[in-house]
C-alpha cells in the first residue's frame, strides 16, 4: 500500500509548487463518462449546497458502477465506481427523492454532489454512528459516536498558503503503507488541497494521518492534511469507510 498512500496523499514528502495542471487523471476517453475518484476532476455537477451541515449518518456501497447525474433523473456526467483505492467505495448520502440518493463524491471540486439511483439492487445501505469534525481555526479534532463525544485532541493543520479545506466531506479509504514512514495508517477523505492541484505526484487528496513530532500539533504547517495523535489515530481507524467528516475554519 506504499505507493498508493504516498501518490493519493503524499503528506508526508516535500512540498511541490502549485501547478495550473488538473488533476492526475481527469480525462476520460471520448464518448466515455469519468470515473467519480479522488484522481478525477468532475464537470457539470453541482457542489454541496450544505457546506455545514451534518448528515445523518447513512451511507452507501454500489455494488456495481452507478451512473451520476446532476440532477435526480438527469443525463448521467459521471461513474461511481465499486471500488475507491483498493476498497469498496462508501459514501454519505446528503439528500433524497424518490427513487434517488444524492451522495457526496471523492473527485474535485470540493464538495461535488450527485445524484445516484436507489432501489435497484446496486446499492447496498449502512448507517454510520460516527461524526468526524475538526476546527482548522482551534486546530482541534473531535470524534463522536452516537453523539456522545469519543475524544478531542489537538491536531496539525494546513499552513496558511495550503490550507486544509473546510467543508462536508467523508472517509474515503483505509491505507496501511507496508512502510510506516511517518503513519502506519493515512485515512484519505473526498476532499483535496485547494491550493495545490498536485502534490508527491498525486491528486493533493487531504488525509488523516499520524506523524513523530509531537511538537507539531496544535500548529498550521501542513499541506492540508491533518495530522493526528497516536490515540486519535487509533480511534479513527475505528470509523466506518463513508463516515461524514465536517471541517470548519
Amino acid at each position: 500500500m506504499t505507493a498508493i498512500a504516498t501518490l493519493v496523499t503524499g503528506c508526508g514528502g516535500k512540498s511541490k509548487s502549485p501547478s495550473t495542471s488538473s488533476a492526475a487523471g481527469s480525462s476520460a476517453p471520448a464518448g466515455k463518462l469519468p470515473e467519480a475518484t479522488t484522481f478525477t476532476t468532475l464537470k457539470n455537477i453541482p457542489k454541496d449546497t450544505a457546506a455545514l451541515a451534518s448528515a445523518d449518518g447513512t451511507v452507501v456501497h454500489p455494488t456495481a458502477a452507478l451512473p451520476v447525474s446532476a440532477t435526480p433523473g438527469g443525463q448521467p456526467v459521471a461513474t461511481l465506481p465499486a471500488k475507491e483505492l483498493g476498497g469498496p467505495t462508501w459514501v454519505p448520502v446528503v439528500e433524497t427523492k424518490p427513487g434517488w440518493q444524492r451522495v457526496l463524491l471523492p473527485s474535485r471540486p470540493n464538495g461535488a454532489a450527485g445524484w445516484i439511483p436507489s432501489g435497484n439492487g446496486k446499492v447496498e445501505t449502512a448507517h454510520s454512528p460516527y461524526d468526524v469534525k475538526v476546527d482548522t481555526s482551534a486546530r482541534r479534532l473531535t470524534l463522536l459516536k452516537s453523539g456522545k463525544s469519543l475524544g478531542t485532541w489537538t491536531v496539525a493543520v494546513g499552513a496558511p498558503k495550503t490550507p486544509t479545506p473546510t467543508g462536508r466531506t467523508f472517509i474515503l479509504a483505509s491505507l496501511a503503507p507496508a512502510k510506516a514512514t511517518y503513519s502506519p495508517l493515512i485515512l484519505p477523505v473526498g476532499a483535496h488541497s485547494d491550493s495545490l492541484d498536485t502534490f508527491g505526484g498525486g491528486p493533493g487528496t487531504v488525509a488523516f494521518h499520524g506523524w513523530p513530532q509531537k511538537s507539531v500539533f496544535g500548529q498550521a504547517v501542513t499541506h492540508g492534511c491533518v495530522r493526528v495523535p497516536a490515540d486519535a489515530l487509533r480511534q479513527l481507524s475505528k470509523v466506518p469507510l463513508g463516515t461524514p467528516v465536517q471541517i470548519s475554519g
